[in-house]
């Protein structure tokens, strides 16, 4: 909840144009400029509010028009950002991957490092094909911003780019647990909104405080439902004869988590992203334990999968977000998604057939 609390601080508290504005100064000049500024924004965003639906709505309000007004077809720029957005489910800290780290009784606090690297390869990836796509279509980018608009975008943004530093920084120092870690996330937001930004009103609190009320509430219901549920699936001993099925395919780790990913791909798109990881990972944990697949890169593997489907139709949340602050239909938004999905499952096999990307930062680092 006070993650959640902390990312509706965020979003009202004037960080989003600080960090578009430095994003802008990075890559804006570049052939698709602002599409690779949405993605560079969400991916900073991400690492503060850890939600995918907050991201596209606190980036995509201010750059999916920017985009229009520049020229760019209406369904891919709120393709883009509805894909972006996606990178907060997996670049640390993300709500998801507490909830699957509650479900599996695993590390938080290893989870979030093990999506430091799987979320820059799939946010580097989204980068590489905005650029070709751009260039295909005549995207140009904006002029090239001098070291001193640089330095100025930074400095006016470094107070909000403190805030993962602060979070996981003191997570892995020890100084505080990740749910200590939120609270600090709510304290520095509200003084950046309120005292330093100033874009925060006392009035602005009431709305803030209800809908993270809200939001959390149904997560709540959804994990309560969800113990329930795992308690009784486990008496009917129906994770024993899912994984009497895999291994009657194949006994290999490598086909049980092809199958696994085009499992969760296929449950992401009619299954909220919390929601499919609460449902499924009792479901397919035992498994992989038994196949001796890695707790932590399961997991991240999971994630990847469900956040493909917050851009999918006909549930993607993603989708349905950026076609309300833009206005533009679903149908027009979503076949432009395509190749954003092809690029991205390309990554989440990478990801499955390559742990250490997952592995080797908890290990290192990890407590």
């Amino acid at each position: 909840p006070f993650f959640i609390l902390a990312g509706n601080l965020m979003q009202n508290g004037g960080i989003s144009e600080r960090l578009i504005n430095f994003a802008d100064s990075l890559v804006g000049h570049i052939s698709g400029g602002l599409a690779m500024t949405t993605i560079v924004t969400s991916m900073f965003f991400a690492a503060m509010s850890g939600s995918g639906s907050a991201t596209t709505a606190a980036v995509g309000s201010i750059l999916i028009p920017a985009m229009i007004a520049k020229g760019y077809h209406g369904g891919f720029a709120a393709a883009t950002q509805s894909v972006a957005g996606s990178l907060g489910v997996i670049i640390p800290p993300s709500i998801t991957m507490i909830l699957y780290g509650v479900t599996a009784q695993q590390s938080i606090g290893d989870l979030f490092l093990a999506g430091v690297f799987p979320g820059l390869l799939i946010g580097f990836s989204l980068l590489l094909l905005t650029y070709v796509i751009a260039k295909k279509r005549g995207y140009t980018g904006n002029k090239r911003a001098s070291l001193r608009e640089v330095l100025t975008s930074f400095r006016k943004a470094f107070l909000s780019l403190l805030m993962p530093l602060i979070v996981l920084g003191g997570i892995y120092s020890g100084v505080f647990t990740p749910t200590e870690a939120a609270i600090a996330a709510v304290v520095y937001a509200f003084i950046l909104g309120f005292v330093i930004y100033r874009e925060i009103k006392l009035k602005d609190l009431v709305k803030i405080f209800r809908n993270a009320a809200e939001v959390s509430a149904i997560i709540l219901i959804t994990i309560g439902a969800a113990g329930l549920y795992g308690f009784v699936i486990n008496k009917l001993n129906i994770p024993l004869a899912i994984g009497n099925f895999f291994t009657s395919i194949s006994d290999s780790p490598y086909v049980f988590l092809f199958i696994v990913t085009l499992l969760m791909l296929f449950v992401g798109m009619f299954v909220e992203d919390g929601a499919a990881v609460l449902i499924f990972t009792p479901i397919l944990f035992p498994t992989a334990m038994a196949l001796g697949v890695d707790p932590i890169h399961f997991g991240v593997i999971m994630i990847a999968c469900v956040a493909v489907g917050m851009f999918t139709p006909p549930v993607g949340v993603n989708l349905f977000v950026a076609s309300m602050v833009s206005k533009i239909s679903i149908t027009r938004i979503a076949p432009k998604v395509v190749p954003f999905v092809i690029v991205i499952f390309i990554d989440i096999l990478i990801i499955a057939y390559f742990p250490a990307l997952s592995t080797w930062l908890p290990s290192v680092i990890g407590q």
